[in-house]
């Protein structure tokens, strides 16, 4: 999956952000990566993958799309800020091999790994860990790119409606 174009709309939504709430000089690198491993949470909630105790079914996939497409705008947003962007990166998805539950968890101790490496290689680990519980939820490339690029553009209008 090519990520340009993703990385230059959320780059236009973070410093819109940034100078909207007077954050142009702050690192936000940590409050970015709280709010990546919350709205985890709040996806693996939707899809109540880990919830053995219920017999309710996951949430719609629009509603499972929307929060997945949120952490996608938190990751994007993490590696603008250590300066991945302009790397000509393309990342890969493999055939799952876990439960959603284990992906899940995967990608909260890959959040971990990358928050304390800020490297180039644990953020693409990050970002194919993430890609692959897409794959498990039956979330399709072009299905994550339409609902980012809708995402992105309500996102924009909630901060010109003080959101």
């Amino acid at each position: 999956m090519k990520l340009q174009k993703l990385f230059q709309m959320q780059r236009a939504l973070d410093r819109h952000i940034e100078e909207k709430h007077q954050l142009e000089n702050e690192d936000l690198f940590t409050r970015k990566v709280l709010a990546l491993l919350v709205e985890l949470g709040e996806l693996a909630n939707e899809t109540r993958c880990f919830k053995f105790w219920s017999i309710k079914p996951a949430s719609p996939k629009e509603v499972i799309l929307e929060e997945f497409v949120d952490g996608i705008h938190f990751i994007l947003s993490l590696g603008i800020e250590c300066g991945f962007s302009e790397l000509d990166m393309e990342i890969t998805k493999q055939q799952p091999e876990l439960s959603a539950a284990e992906q899940f968890l995967k990608v909260y101790e890959q959040i971990g790994t990358f928050r304390n490496s800020k490297s180039v290689e644990e953020y693409m680990k990050l970002f194919a860990d993430y890609l692959q519980l897409a794959s498990l939820l039956g979330i399709t490339d072009k299905e994550m790119e339409e609902a980012y690029i809708a995402k992105n553009k309500v996102n924009f209008e909630r901060q010109e409606n003080n959101y």
